[in-house]
Parts: C-alpha cells; sequence; structure tokens
C-alpha cells in the first residue's frame, strides 16, 4: 500500500487529504487563522469548583469553560503546583527544574474542593476539542509528543510501547533512554522507536525538553491569565508526526511556506525520505488534479454509494452515528438472498471502515447491517470490519452483531465529525429557483472581464470555470478565449475547476488572490 499526502493551502483555510492506493481515507480542513486545539497547553484559572461533579470548569480562554475532572488532574499535581510557584516567585531568575521537588501523589480517592478553589491558577493541557454545546476536556499530566518518543514532566518512569514485541529490541530502547533522561522527567516509547539508534532519540529527547522549558519560561514571565504557554504543531506537521511511515511515495504542496515548513520537519524525523516532499506548481487546482475533489463530493452527504448499486445512509444524531445498509438496485447473486445479503454486507464494512476514518467519525456508531440467518456469515462480517479498522489510528472497540443484526462500534473522539456539506445553495440563481438563459452566460464574463480590465485595471488574470464551460470558451482556433485576449489585450488564463456548480465562475489575479466579481443583482 502507498500512500499519498496532499496539501491544498489557500487564502483563508487549509485542506489536508490522505490517500492510500489513491483512495481518499483521511480529510481535514480548517481555517488558517484558527489552530488545532488539541495538545496546547494552558496556565489557566479556575472558574468554578464543582463538588457534586468531583471536577471544576476553567477558563482557557473559550467561549464555553473548559471541564476539568479531578482524576485527569494527573498524579503529580502538587509537583507541578509547587513548582510553578516558585517559577512566579522570581520574574528574573528561574528556578531550574532539575531541582524541583516531586511530592507524593494525590490520592486516587480525594475531592476537587479540598484540591483546587476558585481563581487558582492551573497549567492544563487540551486532550478534547470543544464538542456541540461542550467545552473542552483538560488534563493536568501534561506531554509532549515527537515522533518517537513522548515526555512527561513530574514523572520518573520510562516505558516501551507494548507493540515492541521483541524482548531484546524493548530492553535496548529502555537503556538508550535511561542514559540520556534528564531528572524529572519521564519517557514513553512509542512504537516507531522500534529499531531507532541512540543518536535519534538523544536528538529528539533535546527538541522535546526545550519545548518544556519554553513553557516554564512563558509562564515565568507572563501575568495574564489565561494564557497560551504552548501551541501543538501546524496542522499538517501535526498529522505528519502521527501518520508518517515508510510507505509513503509522496507529500504535494501547493504553497512554498508549508512546503519549507514540512520539508524541515522530515529532514529532522527521516533525512532519507526528504525527497518525497515535492512543490505543485500546476495550473489544475491541486485536489482536482489528483483526483480528491470528486471522491470529497461522493464521499460526504446523508448517502454513500458504493460497489453494484448499493449504498449507506449515514445519520449523526447528539448521543450517536447511526448507519443504514442497503442493497438498491444491486442485482441479486446467483447463489441466492443469503449470499447477495453478504455480499451487500462485507462492501458495507469495507466502505464504513473509511467513512469512519474520512469523517472521522466518534463515539457510539451503529450500524444496521442486512440480516443474515447464518452463524459463519455473520462471523465473517465481524472479522472483515475489525480487519479493516486495523489501519484506523483511533482507539475502537467492534461488538458482534446483536441478534437485531445491529453491530456496535465506539471510536475515540477528540473533536467534532467532519462534514463537508455538499449540497449548497445555486451559485447562479441564489436559491430562486431561476436564472437567466444559459446561452447568455459567457456575454456576463465578458462584461466582467470588460469591467475588470477597463474599470479595475486588472490585465492578468486567471478564470476557474466548470470543465464543461471551459471546454466550450477554449473550443476551435478562434475560440472565446482567444477573441477576449485579442479584444481586450489581456493575459487570461482558463482553469478547468471540477468544485465549481455549471455556471459558477471565480476570478483571481496575477498574483492568486481572490477577486469577488459575484452579483446577485446580475442574476
Amino acid at each position: 500500500m502507498t500512500s499519498e499526502l496532499i496539501i491544498d493551502v489557500k487564502e483563508k483555510e487549509i485542506s489536508i487529504a490522505l490517500l492510500e492506493d489513491k483512495s481518499l481515507v483521511e480529510y481535514q480542513t480548517e481555517p488558517r487563522s484558527a489552530s488545532f486545539a488539541v495538545g496546547n497547553v494552558y496556565m489557566a484559572k479556575v472558574r468554578k469548583v464543582m463538588p457534586g461533579l468531583n471536577a471544576s470548569f476553567v477558563d482557557v480562554g473559550y467561549e464555553r469553560d473548559a471541564f476539568l475532572h479531578y482524576l485527569d488532574l494527573g498524579n503529580q499535581y502538587q509537583s507541578y503546583a509547587k513548582y510553578l510557584k516558585q517559577v512566579q516567585s522570581d520574574r528574573k531568575k528561574l528556578f531550574p527544574f532539575d531541582k524541583a521537588q516531586r511530592l507524593p501523589d494525590i490520592k486516587k480517592d480525594g475531592s476537587i474542593a479540598q484540591t483546587l478553589a476558585k481563581d487558582d491558577e492551573v497549567l492544563v493541557q487540551i486532550v478534547k476539542e470543544p464538542i456541540s454545546t461542550k467545552g473542552p476536556r483538560l488534563t493536568g499530566e501534561i506531554s509532549f509528543a515527537g515522533r518517537f518518543l513522548v515526555l512527561m514532566p513530574f514523572h520518573d518512569k520510562v516505558s516501551v510501547s507494548s507493540k515492541i514485541k521483541s524482548g531484546e529490541e524493548r530492553t535496548r530502547l529502555k537503556q538508550i533512554v535511561q542514559s540520556v533522561k534528564p531528572k524529572n522527567v519521564g519517557i514513553i516509547v512509542r512504537t516507531v522507536a522500534e529499531g531507532c539508534d541512540g543518536e535519534e532519540l538523544r536528538n529528539e529527547l533535546s527538541v522535546l525538553m526545550k519545548r518544556w522549558e519554553d513553557v516554564i519560561q512563558k509562564v515565568q514571565k507572563t501575568q495574564k491569565r489565561p494564557q497560551l504557554v504552548y501551541e501543538e504543531t501546524g496542522r499538517a506537521v501535526a498529522l505528519l508526526r502521527d501518520l508518517f511511515n515508510p510507505t509513503y511515495s509522496a507529500i504535494y504542496v501547493n504553497d512554498n511556506d508549508v512546503y519549507n515548513e514540512i520539508k524541515d520537519y522530515i529532514s529532522l524525523i527521516a533525512p532519507s525520505k526528504t525527497s518525497i516532499v515535492k512543490m505543485y506548481d500546476g495550473k489544475t487546482p491541486i485536489f482536482d488534479n489528483f483526483n480528491v475533489t470528486k471522491q470529497l463530493k461522493s464521499g460526504f452527504g446523508k448517502t454513500v454509494n458504493y460497489r453494484h448499486g448499493a449504498y449507506l445512509i449515514i445519520e449523526h444524531t447528539e448521543a450517536m452515528h447511526v448507519v443504514d445498509v442497503n442493497s438498491g438496485n444491486r442485482t441479486r447473486s446467483e447463489n441466492g438472498q443469503e449470499q447477495n445479503a453478504l455480499d451487500v454486507n462485507l462492501g458495507a464494512a469495507d466502505e464504513l471502515a473509511r467513512q469512519l476514518r474520512l469523517r472521522d467519525m466518534g463515539g457510539i456508531i451503529i450500524v444496521d447491517f442486512i440480516d443474515m440467518h447464518l452463524a459463519e456469515d455473520r462471523q465473517q462480517l465481524y472479522e472483515r470490519m475489525c480487519r479493516n479498522m486495523q489501519h484506523d489510528r483511533a482507539r475502537h472497540n467492534i461488538l458482534p452483531l446483536s441478534k437485531f443484526g445491529l453491530m456496535q462500534i465506539t471510536r475515540q473522539r477528540v473533536r467534532p465529525a467532519m462534514d463537508v456539506n455538499v449540497e449548497e445553495v445555486c451559485p447562479t440563481c441564489f436559491g430562486k429557483g431561476t436564472i437567466k438563459s444559459s446561452i447568455l452566460f459567457t456575454e456576463q464574463l465578458e462584461h466582467k472581464i470588460d469591467y475588470l480590465v477597463n474599470k479595475v485595471g486588472e490585465k492578468r488574470f486567471t478564470l476557474h470555470l466548470h470543465p464543461y464551460v471551459a471546454a466550450y470558451i477554449n473550443k476551435g482556433f478562434w475560440s472565446l478565449k482567444r477573441r477576449w485576449q485579442v479584444r481586450y489585450s489581456l493575459g487570461l488564463r482558463i482553469i478547468e475547476s471540477q468544485k465549481l456548480a455549471f455556471l459558477q465562475y471565480e476570478f483571481y489575479d496575477s498574483k492568486g488572490q481572490f477577486i469577488d466579481m459575484k452579483e446577485e443583482c446580475d442574476y
């Protein structure tokens, strides 16, 4: 299996698509002004203590207060609290971390009311994004994740991932980390560290320690609360840190800054793979070029079609996701209805595993498969689903089919499910249901071009159109495009864009900046 990462950087947002064997399996998009909050560390203030919940609500700067349960404070909360007081007591000289005292663990059956009070300052890290009506979920056990190691201040233990089975390799890694581990920190050795040499582990450990030292310096120098003291890496780099493996054949980026950021990161974690980072400078939009746009349009929405006419209906409620499997107009199997049901269900298992990753669906998922009477068929479906989910990074649990033919799945949820709305208001009629004759569309475009050239003074620009319309405008030697170029003495480029509706258009200037030329009154 080969993997390709496609990164589309636009003026206002950045979108990331992961392809496995050319099939879209993961997709993330977010405004460039926003940041991915999970992993961020804040020096925050306790807003309210709730003894009944044995928890507190903490202000980290979000619209809704974050939730911090007593059990999430971390065993080393007292050590953190004492050290932070020592750090903030002297704004000029930083109290050395290696001299910090590790105090006894807090009691597991303790009370939040005896540990925290209103307006107390706490160092916390976000472990769950705000979801629906809930604020972020916090932990007081700070950790900094690298590719090979996870560093945890005020711990003293070195642990090795249980997925590394070789006892000899586990011992080797543990000895290397023990020999270079600073005082007052614990280390978790991740699965991908298997086979790494000591130099790689030492380099990453020094990077992670620098992050913790930067946090302490910000806590010392700033008095504003809440205060962001550590921000997780950019979305593209964060995804790479967790996903990167030797099967990556290419990483395509269409922005110079992000390209350099990713190349620097790859050169740090895998110098031999630096060449797979490639700058995309083609004229066709990057997602169109790699067939991502088409897969997005077909992969999201309430109804998802898969092979031989069968389809899934995916509904989301406040409590859970519900998936219904339908055979549709699928041709019946020659081996009877039972074989037909099995074929449809196995196809649904393949598509559902992809959809869970693609939409990042979490929480409880209930799947209503087509009824099957044979126990061996139900077991085969269960095993197929488990095998498909092995590629999923999120923690999950799958139960066999119930007597009602339902499969229950739980999947780790750290942020809202991805929802791409594939149904949109018509860009040419603005929802009115009527437009001017389509034969006049090219005349409207020419009016816009005339306005840009003679009123705005824009001589070079790009016009993005639906592929069918672009083909019509480029048709023939004396095409409409050529006539416009001659008539207005301009450098005009026509770009086919699959994301645009039939009579939709977009203008971009010579620097790639969007020019808004749409006016509802025109229609």
